[in-house]
Formats: C-alpha cells, sequence, structure tokens
C-alpha cells in the first residue's frame, strides 16, 4: 500500500523515493566513509607527532606548535575548508573538493589531538622519566617506552569524543560541492521533491558513526586509564 501523498510516511519514509536516490546516495556513502577514515588516522597520527616533538622542548619548535594548534582549536572547520578550497588557489596551491574537505578536517582534529596527547604526557608524574633515566635509558627511549604508553591511555577518553566529533564534520564537504552524502541526499531532495532521501542519508550516517561510537567505547574499557 503506498503512502498517503500528504502524510508523514510519504513525505520521509518514501521506500520508493529512497530507491530512486539510492545510486547517488550510496555512491556519497562510500566517499563519505574514505574521507572519514583518512580523516581519524591522519588527524591523530599528526597530532600525537607534533606532541611527541613538542616533548623536546625546542623553544622555535613549541612556539610554531603551540600557534598551529590555538589556530586549529579556534577557527571553524568551515572557515578553515573555504580557505583551503577557494584562498589556497590564489598562493599556488590548489586541491580538489574533497581533498580542500579532508585535509581541512585532518588539521582540525590534529589541532584537538595534538593538545589531549600533550595533556596525556605532561600527566605522567615526573617521577617516571627520573626514574626510567636512572636506569640508563635514554630520553627517546624513556619516551617510546614509558612515558607515551602511558599518555596514550590517559589521553583515549577525551581523544574518541573529539575524533567523533570533528569526523562527523564531514558532511561540511557539501559547501564545497563535494559529493558525499548530505550533498548527494539534498540533491536527490530537490530533484524529487521530497525528503525521503534525507532519511535515507540519516540512517547511513548512523551506519558510520555508530560503530565508530561504539568501537571508541570498547577502546575506553579495554585501553582506558583505571585508578
Amino acid at each position: 500500500m503506498n503512502p498517503e501523498p500528504h502524510g508523514l510516511l510519504y513525505y520521509f519514509f518514501n521506500f520508493d523515493m529512497m530507491a530512486q536516490a539510492a545510486p547517488e546516495i550510496m555512491a556519497g556513502f562510500w566517499l563519505t566513509l574514505g574521507m572519514a577514515a583518512l580523516v581519524v588516522t591522519g588527524g591523530t597520527a599528526l597530532g600525537l607527532a607534533l606532541a611527541v616533538v613538542r616533548a623536546f622542548q625546542i623553544r622555535p619548535l613549541n612556539w610554531a606548535i603551540i600557534f598551529f594548534v590555538d589556530l586549529f582549536r579556534a577557527v571553524p572547520a568551515l572557515v578553515i575548508i573555504v580557505v583551503v578550497f577557494f584562498a589556497l588557489p590564489f598562493a599556488g596551491l590548489t586541491f580538489s573538493p574533497f581533498w580542500a574537505t579532508t585535509i581541512s578536517l585532518i588539521l582540525v582534529l590534529a589541532g584537538f589531538s595534538e593538545e589531549v596527547f600533550w595533556a596525556g604526557i605532561t600527566a605522567v608524574d615526573r617521577g617516571q622519566w627520573e626514574a626510567a633515566r636512572s636506569t640508563g635509558l635514554g630520553f627517546l627511549e624513556t619516551l617510546g617506552y614509558i612515558i607515551l604508553p602511558q599518555a596514550v591511555r590517559l589521553a583515549i577518553p577525551p581523544l574518541t569524543n573529539w575524533v567523533i566529533a570533528i569526523t562527523k564534520s564531514t558532511a561540511l564537504g557539501s559547501f564545497v560541492a563535494v559529493p558525499e552524502i548530505l550533498s548527494q541526499a539534498s540533491s536527490a531532495q530537490s530533484s524529487l521533491a521530497n525528503p525521503s532521501p534525507l532519511t535515507f542519508a540519516a540512517f547511513l550516517f548512523l551506519v558510520i558513526f555508530a560503530p565508530l561510537v561504539m568501537f571508541t567505547r570498547w577502546l575506553e574499557r579495554r585501553y582506558g586509564w583505571r585508578r
């Protein structure tokens, strides 16, 4: 039985409309999934690398890292995407909409994750540095074998929250015409004059991010710091 032409089911749960829009929205789903994977891995890896460099306490590098972190934590992600996509070509750097969005979100996540990792490093008791050095371990060995494992465990709970929040910002790519889920669903809504494709898109976002939420909860239980 077809839904009523003016009812809730017709406008938001019309499976015929969803089926018509499915090929384009599924293409956006795979693109969004790839973008999210790149943002998570690139942002956390860059943030950890910056925190490790900061641990060396080289003053000019520390100033540069602090400036980077403060900048990308303070500026909205959409503004960064716009700058990367529209402004950088004037400086000779041109990115596709996909890479402009991905790189921008990697930088944003790196700014937040660096601060989380750095807080974890500084939270490790100073006596552990001294005890490790007294056994003959060098600075790099102490940092790598003693400090970082504890710092990462301390960082997991706050870091997972930022990873989820920033990764969901892949939807901002629609502003620069990235054919991700939201962009494809909005286009289908306009052409079909029915918002059911947006309902389908919401379900696909749930498919992507619900497992990520459950995975981060598992990480917190498995590796999070227990006192």
